[in-house]
């Protein structure tokens, strides 16, 4: 067998390169010799038989896609002798049978934790400071500067220091150009006061006013699910006064999804307040005395029952759906096991997978909610000339993503292998323990956005191209595709899955390594790099076309 390719499914009829092959190689597998006439570079794909023009392409056992034209055994499979297509999906009883995983290794296993009035369990213990219209964010900013910098939560001042070092040199006349800015400094904050507030957050964004009523009613609904979520310890409100998004509006949001909600709540308007100044110091003054509080709240142990894990993918390549998805998927399957919950979101990127979905889907009522979901979100995307074929980026394409049902199929992997318990619409929160899947667009922080406005506790990211994708209350691990990718941008990348294409990790070990250090991570034992470097990214999803 050739430890240069891969075959992923034995129905499939390409084969994946693992390393790059040159044309006229020989490359033997299954009892095959295959001839490349052309250049395949690793994580792409070549066919293993002669194919005539329409011609189906199959990929993880399934229809990925139909050749343009005539393509030989031994040709790259490309965006110019391939097209997208998949197989339509229909609702059929339920008859999946799952085998879960071992998980010996983790019984009675415990996180340390944040434990919440309402018996969930947090991972951080944040302040979360919440705009209700855009005209805020400018004093958002303000105390933003004020209060990192003042209580040890800024990750920016090594950058203040390189300009101030330019600023010096400049002033003496000497070259800037070639300078030596290297600041001894770590971009963790060592000096915090409050020592258990893992920080203070700002949703920063551009809605609330505006637009359609419809979308300051949905941005309502994701805020009161941010301020409710079990990560945030309280919340501090800015509003305008006269925006569409009224403060009576996000509290009936917020008693809604909890009617025993009772973590500190701050609401300050600008429009019934003296100044901005007053403003302003007023919020400064009463968080820090609410920070007292929540720097009172200590971890202490939790079942990893209690553990909402939320699985994405951005900036994948071709080595996703063979190294890090499949590794996420099956710690996944191994906190489903252990009475954990799981959640698998970015509807685009489901497309091709959805038969296989909704097979496993326990309940009717919910993978017709699937069937609705996907259908309705598709057909929006046609009605303005797109459509999800179009979701691949030229950066997946680049490296071997070349239709959405390959895409898809991979992303898929992510969500593990167990029974479907619950399909939730966008901010709806998971309440059953178990695989969730979460309507949300494919693109990176909508995406984190939804899965931690429907409980994420911790985010687990995948990306084989690279990508600094966080989030402001739910912390994001990113996991490498490959070693190349971990070595080259190690300040961004927590997990290495290379090891799983050099053949030196199975799928299994490699999850349940990541299923270790999601632990470290949700007991504070270790800082994830987007939480080190406050990647904070927050973009609500007005419900259009986003793919």
């Amino acid at each position: 067998m050739d430890v240069r390719v891969l075959q992923i499914h034995p129905n499939d009829n390409v084969l994946v390169a693992l390393q790059d092959l040159k044309v006229g190689e020989s490359v033997t597998f299954g009892g095959r010799t295959y001839v490349l006439v052309e250049d395949v570079a690793a994580k792409h794909k070549f066919f293993t038989d002669d194919l005539p023009a329409g011609s189906a392409v199959m990929m993880y056992g399934v229809l990925v896609g139909r050749t343009l034209h005539d393509v030989r055994a031994g040709q790259w499979m490309n965006t110019a002798n391939v097209a997208h297509a998949a197989e339509p999906y229909a609702y059929r009883p339920y008859r999946y049978r799952w085998e879960a995983p071992d998980v010996s290794r983790f019984k009675n296993r415990s996180f340390m934790g944040y434990h919440r009035n309402d018996g969930r369990v947090g991972t951080a213990n944040y302040w979360l400071f919440i705009p209700t219209v855009f005209c805020e964010n400018r004093n958002l900013d303000v105390i933003r500067e004020a209060m990192h910098r003042e209580l040890g939560y800024a990750v920016t001042d090594k950058y203040r220091a390189k300009t101030h070092m330019l600023r010096e040199l400049y002033e003496r006349g000497q070259n800037v150009a070639s300078a030596d800015l290297t600041v001894k400094e770590s971009v963790v904050p060592v000096d915090r006061l409050f020592k258990q507030v893992d920080g203070i957050k700002f949703l920063n964004h551009q809605g609330g006013c505006g637009g359609i009523r419809q979308d300051a009613a949905i941005l309502g609904k994701l805020l009161a699910a941010y301020a409710d979520h079990p990560n945030v310890a309280g919340v501090t409100v800015l509003s305008l006064g006269c925006q569409n998004l009224q403060v009576r509006d996000f509290l009936d949001d917020l008693y809604a999804l909890n009617p025993k909600f009772d973590k500190p709540l701050l609401i300050f308007e600008q429009q019934r307040s003296q100044s901005e100044e007053q403003l302003i110091t007023d919020a400064i003054r009463q968080t820090f005395v609410g920070l007292i509080e929540a720097d009172k709240c200590v971890r202490s142990p939790a079942p990893l029952s209690k553990l909402t894990l939320g699985v994405k993918c951005g900036g994948s390549d071709g080595f996703s759906g063979i190294s890090a998805n499949p590794a996420v998927g099956h710690c996944a399957d191994l906190l489903v096991a252990l009475g954990g919950t799981v959640l698998l979101a970015e509807f685009p990127e489901l497309c091709g997978a959805e038969q296989n979905l909704i097979d496993r889907t326990i309940d009717a009522q919910a993978a017709h909610k699937f069937i609705r979901l996907m259908k309705g979100y598709s057909e929006a995307a046609e009605r303005v000339g797109s459509g999800f074929h179009m979701n691949p980026s030229p950066g997946n394409i680049r490296d071997g993503l070349i239709t959405d049902a390959i895409k898809s199929n991979g992303a898929a992997k992510k969500g593990g292998t167990s029974p479907v318990v619950d399909v939730l619409d966008y901010t709806e929160r998971a309440t059953k323990p178990g695989l969730n899947l979460v309507c949300t667009p494919g693109n990176d922080v909508e995406a984190t956005t939804g899965k931690a406005a429907s409980g994420a506790t911790l985010i687990l990211f995948t990306t084989g191209l690279g990508t600094p994708t966080g989030n402001p209350v739910c912390p994001v691990i990113k996991v490498a595709t490959n070693s190349v990718l971990a070595e080259r941008m190690a300040d961004i990348i927590d997990i290495d899955c290379g090891p799983v294409i050099d053949g030196k990790r199975t799928i299994q070990q490699m999850g349940e390594e990541i299923l270790e250090y999601c632990i470290r991570a949700a007991s504070g034992e270790v800082v994830p790099k987007a939480v080190q470097l406050n990647q904070d990214d927050f973009i609500p999803w007005k419900r259009g076309v986003s793919l």
